[in-house]
């Protein structure tokens, strides 16, 4: 009995890994520059896809790599804009693809004066970035099979290939998970400005100028702290804060006033 689930076992394995490698052997990547046709200033922050799904972001100098198959078809998005999808056995240099985007001014976005509205920024944010704020780190997971293809007596559920293959695109994964936690930082950084500001610092200490920047950068709350206050407990650790800033400051000035021994 051992014997013949053994068997099985390694019956499985091997028909998951051979079409695994078969579509590891067809990927490879490619690698570029965006410019600006203009100025032929390299473009950030431009979006590069694939018609088999895989994507990424330009970086600051506008360079990119992004996993591809061999009849996979790559384009580029920018504001809202997207080029032709370009064949990637056209290409000839696939580790030094250069592409110059036409950055028309009409396409910049509209200057708009408004009040900061803090939930809906946030509320933006995280629309904007959904996939990297719902990224999670790929591992074995079932997928069960649809129910129009069911076979009776068939087999209905087994591991997500998917999900298989990305757990081995570290690079990717890496960038992601970079990008993801440099979002929530900035979304965490935010919500503390959002509520510890210098309008309502100032009316509780009555500081101003260095003294109310040196203060606020002493005392600021972390955003762990800071959740777990509302705003009449915020005062009052704004308040505490202030004594103990006020007594330090006063002792320090005590110690260089202190007249010398004769």
């Amino acid at each position: 009995m051992k014997r013949i689930l053994l068997h099985a076992l390694i019956i499985c394995f091997f028909a998951i890994a051979l079409p695994a490698q078969t579509l590891f052997a067809q990927q490879t990547k490619l690698s570029g520059t965006v410019y600006d046709f203009f100025n032929q200033r390299p473009l950030e922050a431009v979006t590069v896809q694939t018609s088999s799904g895989s994507n990424t972001i330009t970086d600051s100098t506008g360079k990119f790599t992004v996993v591809i198959f061999k009849k996979d078809s790559v384009w580029f998005s920018y504001l809202s804009k997207r080029t032709l999808k370009y064949a990637v056995d056209t290409i000839r240099d696939i580790t030094n693809f250069e592409i110059a985007l036409h950055v028309d001014a009409a396409w910049l976005p509209a200057v708009k004066v408004r009040n900061s509205n803090y939930r809906f920024d946030s509320m933006q944010n995280r629309q904007e970035y959904a996939k990297i704020f719902n990224f999670k780190k790929p591992g074995l997971k079932l997928s069960s099979a649809s129910t129009s293809s069911y076979v009776p007596g068939g087999v209905t559920a087994g591991l997500d290939l998917d999900e298989i293959i990305n757990m081995f695109r570290f690079k990717r994964n890496r960038q992601i998970l970079t990008m993801q936690n440099r979002l929530i930082q900035e979304e965490e950084d935010k919500y503390v400005n959002h509520r510890f500001t210098k309008f309502l610092v100032h009316k509780l200490t009555g500081l101003s100028n260095n003294s109310l920047d040196s203060f606020m950068n002493i005392s600021r709350p972390s955003y762990e702290l800071l959740q777990t206050m509302n705003d009449i407990e915020l005062g009052y650790y704004i308040e505490q804060c202030h004594k103990i800033y006020a007594a330090n400051k006063k002792q320090q000035e005590s110690i260089f006033m202190r007249p010398e021994p004769n």
